[in-house]
């Protein structure tokens, strides 16, 4: 499927998807599902995943810490036996929602019937995730320290 304008990148469905409420794609994946045969390609699961670091001296592996992940792989099938595929993984411990996910990523792929409801969760998404990058960047931007003005300070002291 081509990304379109309005469209973002499939690569940022997830990321964009996890910023709306948790019931609410839920609730549309339950909607839209109750159109197709869903099949479970893999079943969903979450659990914890470590988080390797290589260090650059020695070269040598260590573990930072565990982060939850969950995972989902469907087919859904429409009554003409038409097929699409869907998967998702996010840094998430609820198996209803990544199945959800998978859902979604499946009819927004394929775009079939309802994936209009799932492109206007995306660019909600999309909304929220550049607004907190925008907050970030004031942030940022109010902490940011000048040093050039400390030398000079420096300068004076002598």
């Amino acid at each position: 499927m081509k990304t379109t304008a309005s469209q973002p990148p499939r690569g940022d469905w997830m990321r964009y998807w996890t910023n709306v409420p948790a019931q609410r794609i839920r609730e549309l994946a339950h909607c839209l599902s109750e159109k197709f045969q869903v099949e479970d390609l893999e079943i969903p699961q979450s659990g914890l995943a470590l988080v390797p670091l290589t260090d650059a001296a020695m070269g040598e592996t260590y573990y930072l810490g565990e982060i939850p992940i969950a995972k989902a792989h469907v087919r859904l099938t429409d009554p003409r036996g038409g097929t699409t595929e869907g998967a998702a993984i996010v840094m998430d411990d609820r198996t209803s929602l990544i199945r959800a996910l998978a859902i979604l990523d499946a009819i927004t792929a394929a775009a079939w019937p309802g994936h209009d409801a799932s492109l206007e969760l995306l660019r909600e998404g999309k909304q929220i995730v550049e607004a907190t990058s925008a907050d970030r960047k004031k942030l940022l931007a109010a902490t940011r320290v000048d040093f050039a003005l400390l030398a000079a300070q420096e300068d004076d002291d002598e």
